[in-house]
């Protein structure tokens, strides 16, 4: 761990005297010398703290310090608002997404406002897409300044903070990963993970808040957690700093809020990158407000500027310089070429405390806080005016005029009397404390906890004993969350949610913000408007079931249409169909689908940054899937079917369909060829039932893919990485293909060729080469079941039988009619091995059919159910049926066969004569006899081709 951060005031140097800190520095002083021995480091962060206290509360533009979503800090803001009311609020926030803040009343907080780039332009392809978002609470100080500079007339809202693009810009320059985070300027990457669905409400976003106050110190951030007996940075900053901030004035907060960002900036390590970074966020804003007062001549005494406290310590230099460069030769880079698309997405407290690594429940008791607060202290926030879940506020009974431009006066020493005046002790409140045991009791026997009054009880006792431990009078909410789970948890949680989980709940819930439907994108809007006609509110979260009977309501088959397209571009969850199906080819007349587009709002949302229209953006998509670099003529042809599917036409079906062509040329692996073969099949059934002609792109693909795999054949079968299914589906494309791609010219010979030209070693892929040369006719049944008996019979072949056999089962893809040879070769197997070999063998055989061949499987027990009988009594008498054939020479049995047939049936004979070319016709005859049969024994081989002839046609 790196040191503190150079001290970049001389240590021991005077203050002046006028300043009205300078009791303060003298007492400090003091201690650095009895506690240091006059440590000239220790004195100068001492000293350091109070200069930078100084310097920022004489600024002319006030300055008004922050901590993200604190209850404090909001309270302050809006005591602060009223008494001063400025003329322009600057606030910390990216420039960029000002023109959103109006939407806001058009919402449900917490939201969070999103800038997203999917296609990138000057940042590395391989961070696409960008998002940016910057969630907003009630219970927050950038929300009382955005509803009181939108609220009240002729007060404007300034944003100040870099661009989308330049958090992008910055992060490139010290090699931003995924996991980099920036915890001093507010900005992480969040990924979205947690125990809850809600936490991932911001996806994979980086992350910007306002005021991020935490040490970069580790040991100073063990330290006080040690010495404040708590757990984590939340439950300390809850306890030290928001409740002893709650009560107090404009002057005392700030001055706190200044010396605690000066403490963690001068005790950050000293990490030259991230101190760059910061001190380059702080010249930009100072940059900005500079250009902004210049351009309006407003006078900085009506601004206000709200930031996080690390940024209110900053030492940058203010004013004195025109224009964008400052006195350090600093200039604002220009923006990338990215086009950044903006919108509102909904957001939860647990995707807060997720995506800025806050403590479990801080964001809900912070609204819970915040709340106590508003009623204590009479304070009245500001709240957009019709804005979801606020008030209808009462009509004014005269305008309120505006305050009066205040003269600067000198800030006076308060943070000397903060600092010396000793912690308020809270007074137990019996009545809320028994309160929260008897709610914490309902909800955990709600969840299926076995709790009763005693649990209660318990609670109670053990909250005030913990914070007892903890030297504190009053059980804090993280005290009685701690006294609950040990009171009622269990060994196991009976629900989905545990003790701890139902205690957040409990403090306040957490929160959904909802994007209202006048700040949604036009995609958005157009879908909910399509869907109208199901008569469901569809923004609210939760399940949704949506009823279509296609055959009686016809119009609703334009919502039908939308669901499918919702389902192919959405997550499974935000449209599922529980009944019905959408093939090629193939319309339900029924659909049930289970809706919860309230729950993935925000991907919905992030489907309007692509387009104004679910056609468009399934357009896109499918032609970026087809023109990408690393696209397969498989993932191509999806983009054919599902373009087919959910667009109709033929257009950009023919456009996707050539671009497969060429896909499937440039190819030199066989990897995709089984689901090239499956998909091929489909578009050539859907095609051949629904159109009069087969479309140009489908019969080039085919012509195409015939020589493309005849020439890949012989190296597929010697290639190690090319499986037995891969090469199985090649010979199914060029078997199943093989009648259309010879009538649209391709050559048979080149097929004879490639499968003359395999030579494989491996036994699966050598059956399957078997099989090939059955289904071309250059080898026989006959000489394949003798080749399987000879497997059996080698001993040193009898273990890597199960893999013959798997190759066989793989055959049945291209050569279906091979089933009875394949059921006769396993039956083979069982009956003739001996156990010893058997049943070692047997796992084997049953592993490798079920890993290489288990869609096949079922084509072979149908096989096998065909020939075997049905009933076990009939086992006994049973004959295969490849053990039924006459004993005998082959040649005898044809020759016997043949002559006594054809003598039987002269009209066989003449027919062939006549398809010869021969017009005279041929009878034995009558009184000829036995005789006749000379002939026909005398050429015996005649008779065997004619036999041959007919069995083959």
């Amino acid at each position: 761990m790196s040191g503190p951060t150079e001290i970049r005031r001389t240590a021991g140097a005077p203050a002046a005297p006028e300043t009205p800190f300078a009791a303060l520095r003298g007492q400090l002083h003091e201690a650095a010398v009895e506690f240091a021995g006059g440590a000239d480091a220790l004195e100068g962060i001492l000293l350091g703290m109070v200069d930078d206290v100084d310097r920022a509360a004489a600024e002319e533009l006030e300055i008004f310090p922050v901590c993200h979503h604190s209850p404090a800090s909001a309270l302050a803001m809006a005591r602060r608002l009223r008494e001063k009311q400025p003329k322009v609020v600057y606030l910390e926030l990216c420039e960029d997404m000002a023109p959103l803040l109006t939407e806001l009343r058009n919402c449900r907080l917490p939201v969070a406002v999103q800038a997203f780039a999917g296609d990138i332009d000057g940042f590395p392809l391989d961070w696409a897409p960008l998002s940016v978002v910057a969630p907003i609470t009630e219970a927050s100080a950038e929300y009382q300044a955005i509803a009181y500079a939108l609220d009240t007339p002729g007060v404007e809202l300034v944003l100040v903070d870099r661009s989308s693009d330049h958090v992008f810009q910055w992060d490139a320059r010290h090699e931003r990963t995924d996991a980099d985070t920036d915890p001093g300027t507010g900005s992480g990457t969040g990924t979205g993970t947690g125990t809850e669905p809600e936490a991932a409400l911001h996806g994979e976003a980086v992350g910007v808040e306002i005021g991020d106050l935490r040490p970069r110190f580790a040991e100073l951030e063990e330290h006080l957690l040690r010495h404040g007996r708590v757990r984590h940075w939340s439950e300390w900053w809850h306890q030290y700093v928001e409740v002893p901030l709650g009560d107090s004035d404009h002057d005392t907060y700030r001055q706190v809020m200044f010396l605690i960002g000066s403490l963690f900036r001068r005790l950050a390590p000293g990490d030259g990158d991230r101190v760059r970074v910061d001190e380059d966020r702080e010249r930009y804003m100072w940059t900005r407000m500079r250009e902004h007062l210049a351009a309006t001549g407003t006078d900085p005494a009506d601004c206000l500027y709200v930031c996080g406290a690390f940024h209110a310590a900053s030492r940058v230099d203010e004013f004195g310089v025109d224009g964008t460069t400052g006195t350090d030769g600093f200039t604002i880079s220009p923006r990338t070429a990215t086009t950044w698309q903006y919108g509102l997405i909904p957001s939860s407290h647990t995707a807060i405390e997720a995506q800025f690594g806050l403590a479990s429940g801080s964001v809900s008791i912070a609204a819970t806080q915040w709340a106590k607060n508003l009623k204590r202290t009479g304070v009245k926030p500001y709240r957009l005016e019709g804005q979801a879940g606020t008030k209808k506020p009462k009509p004014a009974k005269k305008a309120a005029k505006a305050a009066a431009p205040t003269v600067p006066v000198a800030a006076e020493d308060r943070l000397s009397g903060f600092l010396r005046q000793p912690p308020v002790v809270d007074t137990l409140d019996e009545a809320e404390l028994l309160g929260w045991s008897v709610d914490i009791v309902r909800a955990a026997r709600r969840s299926g906890y076995l709790s009763s009054t005693a649990d209660a009880i318990a609670v109670f006792e053990t909250s005030i004993l913990l914070a007892g431990m903890r030297d504190r009078a009053k059980p804090t909410p993280y005290d009685f969350q701690d006294a609950a789970v040990t009171c009622i948890e269990k060994d196991a949680v009976p629900g989905r949610r545990d003790v701890r989980r139902l205690v957040e709940i409990m403090m306040g819930g957490d929160r959904i913000g909802q994007v209202g439907y006048e700040a949604l994108p036009p995609l958005a809007r157009d879908v909910y408007d399509r869907l109208a006609p199901l008569e469901l509110n569809l923004q609210q979260r939760g399940v949704r079931r949506a009823l279509l009977d296609l055959a009686t309501e016809p119009d609703l088959r334009a919502c039908s249409d939308v669901l499918w397209m919702l389902r192919r571009l959405m997550p499974s969850g935000a449209a599922r169909p529980i009944m019905g199906e959408r093939r090629l080819g193939e319309r339900s007349i029924q659909e049930s689908w289970d809706l919860s587009l309230g729950t993935h709002q925000r991907s919905l949302i992030e489907l309007g940054y692509e387009g104004v229209s679910l056609e468009q953006v399934l357009e896109q998509r499918l032609r970026r899937t087809a023109y990408g670099p690393r696209a397969t003529a498989a993932e191509v042809l999806e983009a054919v079917e599902d373009a087919t599917l959910y667009l109709g036409g033929r257009r950009l079906a023919a456009e996707l369909g050539t671009r497969a062509l060429e896909v499937l040329s440039a190819e030199r692996t066989v990897d995709g060829a089984p689901e090239v073969l499956r998909r091929v099949r489909g578009l050539l059934a859907y095609y051949r039932t629904s159109e009069a002609v087969l479309p140009p792109w489908i019969e080039s693909f085919v012509r195409t893919g015939y020589a493309h795999y005849c020439t890949l054949l012989p190296t597929a079968f010697r290639d190690e990485e090319a499986t037995v299914g891969q090469v199985a589906a090649m010979l199914g494309f060029l078997f199943s293909m093989e009648n259309l791609a010879l009538s649209l010219g391709c050559d048979r010979t080149q097929l004879e060729l490639a499968v003359a030209q395999a030579h494989p070693q491996d036994p699966a892929k050598t059956a399957l080469l078997w099989a090939a040369q059955v289904q071309l006719g250059t080898l026989s049944r006959g000489e394949l079941r003798a080749r399987c008996d000879e497997l059996l019979g080698n001993p040193l072949v009898v273990p890597s039988y199960p893999r013959y056999l798997s190759g066989f089962v793989h055959a049945l893809e291209p050569v279906p009619g091979l089933a009875d040879v394949v059921v006769e070769a396993v039956s083979n197997a069982f009956g003739r091995l001996p156990d010893t070999v058997l049943l070692p063998w047997l796992p084997v055989l049953i592993t490798t059919l079920r890993k290489d061949a288990a869609e096949l499987a079922p084509l072979l027990v149908r096989e096998a159910g065909r020939v075997f009988p049905a009933r076990l009594p009939a086992l006994d008498a049973w004959i295969p049926p490849w053990r039924q054939q006459p004993a005998g020479p082959p040649a005898a049995r044809t020759r016997r066969h043949g002559a006594a047939l054809l003598p039987a049936h002269p009209a066989t004979c003449d027919a062939l004569a006549e398809l010869l070319g021969c017009d005279a016709a041929w009878t034995p005859p009558a009184d000829q006899g036995p005789q006749a049969l000379t002939l026909m024994s005398r050429h015996p081989d005649t008779a065997q081709a004619v036999e041959l002839l007919l069995a083959g046609s």
